[in-house]
């Protein structure tokens, strides 16, 4: 299944983002969030103070929803956009083409970033498509991998993990050598 540009985004933000929350905590100070703001392209109100808080407590809504079972994610994302009154538009803004936000943007960043997720969420389930979801492979994560690999072989959750089982992996052939 190939998503939609803007469903693709709005999933790897939301999943960078929960994964944020773990040890090493990446989303900690506002340059941090503007940095976010401005890597992963966000339109609309730039971030304040106020959103650094509020998009740091949606971390652990978001890790649900992306380890949630098919018919478990259905409630969760209903929530979002009952909650947050989504009105699905097509827009086209910048370089950016025809594509679909369901909130406005001078709403604050949390809610843009929960909406869009949710959004990209109803593509996931519709298509069945949950298995593109999985834990982090590393022993010691608990990081989310969304993986949009047409093999599904993503195993880890970050650049770190990927690296950190890389050196493992070397450090087992070299002690097997040793032997």
């Amino acid at each position: 299944m190939v998503f939609a540009d803007d469903t693709a985004m709005a999933l790897e933000t939301g999943v960078w983002l929960a994964n944020s929350e773990l040890e090493p905590d990446t989303l900690t100070t506002f340059d941090e969030l503007v940095a976010f703001f401005d890597d992963w392209g966000y339109t609309g109100a730039r971030p304040t103070a106020k959103d650094l808080r509020e998009v740091r407590a949606i971390r652990s809504r978001l890790r649900a929803l992306f380890k949630a079972t098919r018919d478990g994610a259905v409630p969760l994302v209903n929530s979002v956009l009952a909650e947050h009154h989504a009105l699905p538009q097509v827009v086209k803004h910048g370089d950016i083409d025809w594509h679909i936000h369901a909130t406005t943007d001078d709403r604050p960043l949390a809610d843009r970033i929960l909406v869009e997720a949710a959004m990209g969420m109803i593509d996931v389930i519709r298509a069945d498509e949950m298995s593109r979801f999985d834990r982090c492979e590393m022993d010691d994560c608990d990081g989310v991998v969304f993986d949009l690999s047409r093999n599904r072989s993503r195993k880890y959750c970050s650049t770190t993990c990927t690296n950190r089982a890389a050196v493992q992996a070397y450090r087992a052939r070299q002690a097997e050598d040793d032997d």
